[in-house]
């Protein structure tokens, strides 16, 4: 996986986090502190879930390997077809909760989908240390600016970036399925 396509997916798998940070930050305002804070949760957790999902994926790639390039393209796709069609669902208002566990809670949410992208990277040769690590770096800068930024922003430009990263998703898988189709 080149460096570009693994910005790309950190990015991608950050959108999430920063919609629900925007979200926390529109609602409530918060220091510097408190936002490196929930950062710090949302991106650790991020980088996490690839790696379950890698290790899950790889307990399963040899039964699998023949149609790995499928797989990816089809989970990354939906994934990326799922972030689309939320991005135009009605947000419902919460109570949100400050509390560590409403964080956790939000982080582990928001970061299912890394786990299946985890999956997906199984059937690949990829560093998925430098994957986790990239997604979670990504997550905890933006999940940090975006609650510093939510009371400015709101959530409008949140549901233009959670669409953007579908379309980055599943531009990815796209460029996966062809480069293991046509250069392979």
């Amino acid at each position: 996986m080149s460096p570009t396509s693994i910005g790309i997916l950190a990015i991608g798998m950050s959108v999430d986090a920063l919609i629900a940070s925007l979200g926390r930050g529109a609602k409530e305002r918060h220091g510097l502190m408190a936002a490196l804070g929930t950062g710090a949760v949302f991106g650790i957790i991020e980088a996490i879930t690839p790696l379950i999902g890698w290790t899950l994926g790889l307990l399963a790639s040899s039964y699998v390997q023949a149609v790995d390039h499928w797989i990816a393209f089809g989970l990354l796709g939906a994934i990326g077809i799922k972030m689309m069609l939320e991005a135009f669902k009605p947000r419902e208002e919460s109570g949100g909760g400050r509390s560590f566990g409403a964080i956790v809670a939000t982080a582990v949410g928001t970061s299912i989908d890394a786990m299946a992208v985890g999956v997906s990277l199984a059937f690949l040769e990829v560093n998925i240390l430098m994957v986790a690590t990239a997604i979670g770096i990504a997550t905890t800068i933006m999940a940090t600016v975006g609650m510093l930024a939510g009371r400015f922003i709101g959530a409008r430009i949140g549901r233009t970036a959670e669409f953007l990263g579908g379309i980055a998703l599943v531009g990815l898988g796209f460029s996966i399925l062809i480069d293991h189709l046509f250069l392979a």
